[in-house]
Formats: C-alpha cells, sequence, structure tokens
C-alpha cells in the first residue's frame, strides 16, 4: 500500500480504502498458515511535518488448534494508528513516530506488524469433537464407562491354550 507524500500534503484528510496482499506472513516463522489479503481502511491526516495515519485493518487468518493442530478460521479487525515524520531533524530516540524516506510512503511493513501483533497465543476448534483422532498406532482413546476387554498378544496365545488345559486336568 504505497502512497505518494505529495498527495496526502494536497488532500488531508486523505480516504484511504484497500485490499493488501500479505501472504508473505505466511513464510514466516509463525503459525500463521495461510492469510488471505486484508482490508485496510482509514484516513492520512497532516499536521506541519507530521502525518498520521488511522487504519482499521480487518481479516481472516488461519491458525493451528492448540489441541488438535486443525486449521482454525480467526477473523481480526486491528486498530491502527502510525505517525511519519518528513522532517529532516526527526529525533532518532522516538520510536512512536517513524522517518520517512523519500516521496512514497509504504504501509504494507507496518500493516504486517500491526497482524503479527495480533495473533494469539492459543486458538482452539469448536467442533473438537469432530476433530479428534481416536486411535493411532499402537493407541486408541478409551473412556472412564466404556469396558474393554483384555485383548490376548497373539504370540502369546498358545499359552493361554495351556493355562486352560492344565485347569481342566485338575477338576
Amino acid at each position: 500500500m504505497k502512497i505518494s507524500i505529495q498527495k496526502i500534503k494536497a488532500k488531508s484528510p486523505l480516504p484511504l480504502e484497500e485490499d493488501v496482499d500479505v501472504s508473505e506472513l505466511e513464510e514466516l516463522n509463525n503459525d500463521i498458515r495461510k492469510i488471505p489479503p486484508v482490508h485496510v481502511k482509514g484516513e492520512a491526516t497532516t499536521q506541519g511535518n507530521q502525518i498520521t495515519f488511522d487504519l482499521t485493518i480487518s481479516g481472516t487468518m488461519i491458525l493451528p488448534c492448540a489441541r488438535t493442530l486443525a486449521d482454525v478460521e480467526y477473523p481480526f479487525t486491528i486498530k491502527a494508528v502510525e505517525m511519519f515524520s518528513t522532517s529532516p531533524y526527526h529525533k532518532e530516540g522516538e520510536d512512536e513516530i517513524h522517518e520517512v524516506h523519500g516521496e512514497v510512503l509504504d504501509l504494507t511493513p507496518y500493516i504486517k506488524e500491526n497482524i503479527l501483533l495480533e495473533v494469539p497465543l492459543q486458538v482452539f476448534a469448536d467442533d473438537v469433537e469432530e476433530k479428534t483422532v481416536d486411535e493411532g498406532q499402537g493407541w486408541n482413546l478409551v473412556d472412564e464407562n466404556s469396558k474393554q476387554e483384555p485383548k490376548i498378544d497373539p504370540r502369546l496365545a498358545k499359552l493361554n491354550q495351556f493355562f486352560d488345559d492344565s485347569s481342566n486336568q485338575k477338576d
């Protein structure tokens, strides 16, 4: 999302509305599996050498469920305020105000940063029972209420017959 500084200074407040492709976030080392283009709406205002963007970023990201690792759609809406300075005398220590280099301002890195800050630590799928795995290789899920008959290992089946025969001979 690139905007000319001249355009912002000529028409303030400048309304903004655009869909921004942030699919590069899928390749980073985070939990985002898929993220379609996000909708960015807001306005840019100027006051002296300072440009302020008041943005609303909305979209949906696909994250893994914390229990089952199944895909979970996580809708989000972020309110963000980004400030920029066109002054050559901008102080380096001011972290809240970004310095502008050149005549075109690219908001995409700041949009990506706000999305990364919004990623939750854990999400859970609503329909957990449908997505849970009941058995796997060498294990299965057992309820407290269900009674399981002991399964005999096929390698020991011959020994079981030996014990049955010896108990019949004693009677």
